[in-house]
């Protein structure tokens, strides 16, 4: 590589790290004269990298995006960081467009890459876990991922089709938050529905939109590879606030069959489970809290706690309970201590069984 392209480089290097750059520090920094920096700004143009001067006392040059993706430099940090995320969305993702073009991006990215940071690259080993048995893997298009994207972005009302629901196939039907329990592909809903998209979020794989449904006034989850947007979108629209104020709390509530509470009785983020109770533990509060995801600790004492817990029902609202390695002192409400009594006569007599003991 001559001199001339090293300095090139180092100069797109420059003015990717910071965008405005005056011309006497890119001179001084590349230890030229600013006759050659104009000289090598040209080269970057010449490139397709869009290099705009700037007026002023010193004057300089400002990086701006074009039409076209020029080539791209980065840092050993950023080309890992950027590999490494590549990977992990070739390996986990669910097969669609999305995937398929973060493999031919990490192919790209590989066949380039130095090979004193291959090691650091190689070091992350994604391994791919599929689902359960007979878990569809879904498709997002990219254009319905970009469209949704940009309502998100611009807060602009969204017009969508939605496939309409099927019945519920017994226990093992999959829970769709509020929308119901499967739908059918290929047969959207008619008319539109009108939501204010606030959040695209990805679950278990797969791609979801969360939403202010306008004609239903409430929230809904929407699943992308089952949703078709509409052009144009709508209005813009005033950001609502998500109830709980934590998205990724609010989809696992709704996933659960709960609703986040607003309220200010509940802490901002906790899911008001359709059962929900209380425990004190012989424990100090220190070594419960690691094992208290979505719940509540208070410090009674030294070496005793009490802890808020929700479930969707008593029998697993106890099973929690049982996880925690402590004696229990007292619980409530009634519901949960019956529970507990239930749980503990069920596994009372297993242990007799296993030890030839009465049933």
């Amino acid at each position: 590589m001559t001199e001339t392209s090293r300095r090139t480089l180092l100069l797109l290097s420059l003015l990717q790290a910071r965008p405005d750059r005056t011309g006497p520090e890119l001179a001084r920094r590349l230890g030229v004269d600013p006759r050659t920096v104009r000289r090598d700004v040209e080269r970057l143009r010449d490139l397709g990298y869009r290099v705009v001067a700037t007026r002023g006392r010193d004057g300089g040059y400002r990086l701006d995006s074009g039409a076209e993706l020029p080539p791209l430099l980065f840092d050993d940090e950023q080309v890992v960081a950027l590999t490494v995320a590549l990977r992990t969305v070739a390996a986990s993702g669910p097969g669609d467009a999305i995937t398929e073009a973060s493999v031919r991006a990490l192919a790209t990215v590989r066949q380039v890459l130095p090979s004193r940071l291959h090691h650091r690259v190689d070091a992350v080993d994604v391994v791919p876990v599929p689902g359960g048995p007979g878990r569809p893997v879904p498709s997002v298009a990219l254009d319905v991922l970009l469209a949704v994207s940009t309502a998100v972005r611009r807060r602009e009302v969204l017009r969508l089709d939605y496939a309409p629901p099927l019945a519920a196939t017994g226990a093992g039907a999959e829970n769709e938050g509020a929308n119901g329990p499967g739908v059918r592909p290929g047969r959207p809903a008619t008319p539109p529905r009108r939501v204010e998209p606030h959040h695209v979020v990805v679950r278990d794989g797969r791609w979801y939109l969360v939403a202010w449904d306008l004609d239903r006034a409430d929230w809904r989850t929407f699943r992308l590879d089952r949703t078709t947007p509409r052009d144009p979108t709508g209005p813009r629209f005033v950001r609502r606030e998500l109830p709980g104020g934590d998205v990724g709390a609010f989809v696992g509530a709704r996933f659960a069959g709960s609703t986040p509470s607003s309220g200010s009785a509940t802490p901002a983020g906790e899911a008001r489970w359709p059962c929900h109770g209380w425990v004190e533990l012989a424990a100090p509060a220190r070594a419960v809290v690691p094992f208290v995801e979505d719940g509540t600790v208070e410090v009674l004492g030294h070496d005793r706690c009490r802890v808020g817990l929700g479930s969707w029902s008593w029998v697993a609202l106890a099973a929690r309970v049982a996880s925690f390695d402590a004696d229990v002192l007292a619980a409530g409400p009634a519901e949960l201590v019956a529970a507990c009594a239930a749980v503990a006569g069920r596994l009372g007599r297993l242990g007799r069984r296993a030890t030839g003991g009465q049933p």
